[in-house]
């Protein structure tokens, strides 16, 4: 991987272009075989990737299952993983914050990543028929047992996480966000001045915004591709960011890890800026 700063995830050390896993397990590619997946990931480690996020409802356990087979024993490498969201079929996603849900869900992870303790387990979703302070508690007791080192939040507003906060040490948030979608634009200023890494997913926006003549024309002048640009403009974004591109592709992993490499300047920034729909 190209040098690049690293960031403290709490006390968890990371380069900041890690790795989305759920596309390797099948998720948007039924037909994804399972070696090459293997391969994606292990090869996401040799370029010097070492935060890797993934959650229990990926292929209902078979992801998490997945990043055993390929990677463990992890070494430095930060296995990232969420819970509190169920899929009871495909498509659909539901949230579930019961908190011996949330500690049930844990400890299946545990099991199936192989591992006495998680590194990054972040709610998936905040539960709205579940009181807020209930599942807090659920992973502040995690953190006390010693089965979760460190804690984090995904698609939550900027009131949702001062709540939680109130309670919990929480190290991450995981929202939407990309060049063309910064709806949480908030949630990451909020991260950033309070030294909180923001963790965009749908970093590229699913390549949907590939299309942009603006965004087409400075990864042109960079000879980078659109997917390149859009990673890098969140590393140049706020030094609490954390792109976790996915991919099944050994091709656009490769690629997208040499995006840390890619140098914009002032004029690109406010052009990429500019961007904000």
């Amino acid at each position: 991987m190209p040098t690049q700063p690293r960031l403290k995830i709490g006390d968890l050390d990371v380069n900041r272009l890690g790795f989305g896993a759920m596309r390797i397990s099948g998720y948007y590619r039924p037909d994804t075989d399972r070696t090459e997946a293997i391969r994606v990931a292990r090869r996401a480690v040799e370029l010097g990737v070492d935060f890797i996020d993934t959650a229990d409802s990926y292929g209902l356990g078979a992801n998490e299952d997945l990043l055993a087979e390929a990677l463990h024993p992890y070494g430095d490498v930060v296995i990232a993983t969420k819970v509190g969201r169920t899929r009871p079929s495909p498509g659909e996603w539901t949230p579930c914050g019961r908190p011996e849900y949330l500690k049930q869900a844990a400890e299946l992870s545990l099991r199936r990543l192989k591992i006495d303790q998680i590194d990054l387990l972040q709610l998936h979703r905040i539960d709205p028929t579940v009181p807020a302070a209930d599942q807090f508690g659920a992973l502040a007791e995690l953190v006390a047992e010693g089965k979760v080192r460190r804690l984090g939040l995904s698609e939550v507003t900027v009131d949702q996480l001062r709540e939680a906060r109130a309670t919990l040490d929480v190290v991450s948030v995981q929202n939407r966000y990309n060049v063309t979608d910064r709806e949480h634009e908030d949630v990451l200023d909020y991260c950033t001045t309070e030294g909180i890494a923001f963790v965009p997913f749908v970093p590229i926006a699913n390549g949907e915004h590939a299309g942009s003549p603006e965004l087409a024309a400075i990864a042109q002048e960079l000879d980078a591709t659109a997917a390149q640009l859009s990673l890098a403009w969140l590393l140049h974004r706020s030094p609490v960011v954390v792109p976790i591109p996915g991919t099944s592709s050994l091709k656009h992993l490769e690629e997208n890890v040499a995006a840390a490499a890619l140098d914009l300047t002032p004029e690109h920034l406010a052009r990429l800026e500019a961007l904000n729909p």
